[in-house]
């Protein structure tokens, strides 16, 4: 596997540790729906959340830069697609979780809630 993917598959695995630790239950990883991938899907209480992992090793460019309109369209998308694939009573929201560093020292940061879905315009 690439020295990438495996900063990825660490960054996501991190991210399920945290969000366990928060009280959430992680349901599925790197799910594949409507031809987009959603990092992690977790549910808390009466919400499901759609979960963006960003990795990175440095802070030379903000991970945060990462979650473009484009981004946020395709999680709708895939979280649209899902919600209505498996029938999901449950309220969504969209977060974001960044890692920066190695597993030896790094900075979780996260965004629950971090974006309402985009309005379409036509």
């Amino acid at each position: 596997m690439a020295e990438h993917n495996d900063l990825g598959a660490w960054g996501e695995q991190t991210a399920c540790d945290h969000l366990t630790t928060k009280g959430y239950a992680i349901v599925a990883r790197n799910v594949r729906v409507a031809n987009h991938e959603i990092d992690v899907i977790a549910t808390k209480g009466h919400r499901i959340a759609f979960v963006e992992v960003k990795t990175r090793r440095t802070s030379i460019v903000d991970p945060l830069l990462a979650i473009n309109r484009q981004r946020m369209n395709r999680m709708t998308a895939a979280a649209n697609a899902y919600i209505k694939s498996y029938g999901i009573p449950m309220e969504p929201q969209f977060d974001v979780i960044t890692i920066v560093g190695t597993p030896d020292n790094f900075e979780l940061q996260h965004y629950p809630d971090a974006f309402r879905p985009p309005l379409r315009t036509r």
